[in-house]
């Protein structure tokens, strides 16, 4: 028995550095609050909800018209003289144009703590990459949040997110043939 306990005393001694660097950093957290994001290095979960709706439509409607005469009379024993000239020019320009677009982007993406300024909102930066039958999706997002708008598991909606950059890029044979061909990119570069 005695040589057990001095067995238990010796590991411990032994393994008091990593256990005490441990109990340092839960200590900064409180028992009874979810873990939430709050120093660099930590993640955060980011959920991308984004709906974009635009609508742009311009009507242009411009006329001129000129007109320019002239006439000369002259007289002589019963002979009557009349030149007349008139000159009328026409312009006129109608154009309409119309855009609409509309994206849904859903997603759930996770993102590291690169920075907390003085203010304590934490700069983010996240990168997934997705490759699925030869088509490789790849998104990006870079941001800043505010701690209060963590949630309890420590997830913030893609809304919350101040100086969002949010890209989305896709790669290979889905996005191939989406591009035109290239006797419309010789037509298009000629016209």
């Amino acid at each position: 028995m005695k040589r057990f306990s001095l067995l238990l005393l010796f590991g411990l001694l032994f393994n008091l550095p990593p256990l005490t660097a441990q109990m340092q950093s839960y200590s900064q957290r409180s028992l009874f609050s979810d873990y939430k994001a709050a120093k660099v290095g930590d993640i955060v979960t980011i959920l991308i909800v984004e709906q974009v709706q635009a609508a742009n439509a311009a009507n242009t409607r411009e006329g001129t018209d000129s007109q320019i005469g002239a006439t000369a009379q002259a007289g002589l024993t019963g002979t009557t003289v009349q030149p007349t000239a008139t000159i009328r020019t026409v312009d006129e320009l109608t154009g309409i144009g119309e855009t609409n677009r509309r994206e849904t982007i859903r997603a759930r993406l996770s993102a590291q703590v690169i920075a907390v300024d003085s203010n304590g909102n934490l700069k983010i930066q996240g990168k997934r990459t997705t490759k699925i039958n030869g088509e490789t999706q790849t998104i990006t997002l870079t941001g800043i949040i505010r701690p209060a708008d963590l949630s309890a598991d420590n997830t913030v909606y893609s809304t919350k997110i101040a100086n969002m950059v949010l890209t989305i890029e896709g790669d290979g044979i889905v996005s191939e043939t989406k591009e035109p061909g290239l006797i419309t990119k010789f037509l298009r570069i000629l016209f």
